[in-house]
């Protein structure tokens, strides 16, 4: 299958291509514009395969778009580009509109030019895969059901909303003009290549460095959390037997609220990396809450289990350790990303959470 997927060097992008190309025999055609959160490095081993191509590319670029579907002649789209974090999106919207809705927009419409001249069978066998975020459905309460595929909307920030317009869009092509299309939501995501403005890599680098640990409000607003790697697996599952007019909703049932998240952050840094000053915890500083901030996600991934054969191999204690280590190894990779982009300015700021 040649694949074309797009934001193939971001954070769970590139978990996504590293999975193609170590365990399947796919090809992939990665369009990725570069942005500040890119990094070349995440796939920088595949550049001098023949299953594996680098478009850098706008996905607002409609006509390069089509271009690219006609050079490469794809079998399915795995659309991951997007921007994606709420705290920026509610300082500048504008920059999500954009990518998420008009950018979704674009490679809909590239895509449908595409589909609608292929012969058969390649016609039939065709996918358009939209990955999305369960950001779409709002925020649950304590005691609320996890989210599941059939959850009303209820998108509330910047973010989400763009995410839930693209994820309407991406059903309209579908119903109004036949495109074979689906979508996955997940949770939060985290692990390697992660780029360090979210909370766990933000609290983990800060922790290395001995800084304070930013929490938001009284830190017990809950996030699911979910392994990237296993993510990706569940994208390529998804692909590759996920049906046209589907929702699949992706997660481990792994739980945990901020306040959780950063104390495992510490204890693990305690034990791998002990400092004189003691335990990692008196760095915690609570800070002012994050407007709108969506008091609880949690996703029922049940209904994806049983239909793409998967489930999360990691629980939160053996990914975080996993994931902690990974930037204790890399610290080339992060130093430089917080030297030539943030100039030292953003670490130690605001609690970067979704």
């Amino acid at each position: 299958m040649i694949i074309l997927l797009t934001g193939g060097c971001g954070f769970i992008g590139s978990a996504v291509i590293r999975h193609l190309m170590n365990k399947t025999k796919h090809s992939i055609i990665n369009i990725d514009c570069m942005t500040y959160a890119a990094s070349v490095e995440s796939t920088a081993k595949f550049l001098k395969d023949s299953r594996y191509k680098h478009e850098q590319t706008n996905i607002n670029d409609l006509n390069s778009l089509k271009k690219i579907f006609q050079k490469y002649s794809p079998d399915a789209v795995m659309h991951l580009a997007a921007e994606s974090h709420v705290d920026r999106s509610i300082d500048g919207p504008g920059a999500f509109i954009e990518t998420n809705i008009i950018g979704t927009y674009n490679l809909l419409e590239a895509s449908r030019e595409y589909w609608s001249n292929l012969e058969y069978p390649q016609k039939d066998h065709f996918k358009f895969h939209h990955i999305s975020t369960d950001e779409v459905f709002g925020h649950l309460e304590l005691n609320e059901s996890p989210f599941n595929k059939n959850t009303p909307y209820n998108p509330r920030s910047p973010y989400s909303a763009s995410k839930a317009s693209s994820d309407h869009l991406v059903r309209a092509w579908r119903d109004t003009y036949g495109l074979p299309t689906f979508i996955t939501n997940t949770t939060n995501n985290y692990g390697p290549w992660h780029f360090p403005e979210k909370l766990i890599p933000l609290i983990t680098l800060n922790a290395i460095h001995g800084k304070q640990l930013p929490v938001y409000g009284d830190g017990t607003n809950i996030r699911d959390w979910l392994f990237v790697e296993d993510h990706a697996e569940a994208l390529v599952k998804a692909i590759e037997y996920g049906e046209p007019g589907d929702t699949y909703t992706i997660g481990a049932r792994q739980p945990r609220t901020n306040l959780q998240v950063v104390e495992a952050i510490c204890d693990i840094l305690d034990e791998i990396q002990p400092t004189p000053e003691g335990t990692r915890r008196q760095l915690i500083r609570y800070v002012a809450d994050r407007p709108g901030h969506d008091f609880r996600y949690e996703i029922d991934p049940t209904y994806a289990e049983q239909k793409l054969g998967w489930k999360a191999k990691h629980n939160f204690e053996a990914g975080i350790r996993k994931t902690i280590q990974w930037y204790l190894d890399n610290r080339m990779w992060w130093q430089k990303i917080l030297d030539q982009r943030y100039a030292g300015q953003r670490l130690g700021g605001k609690n970067n959470v979704r």
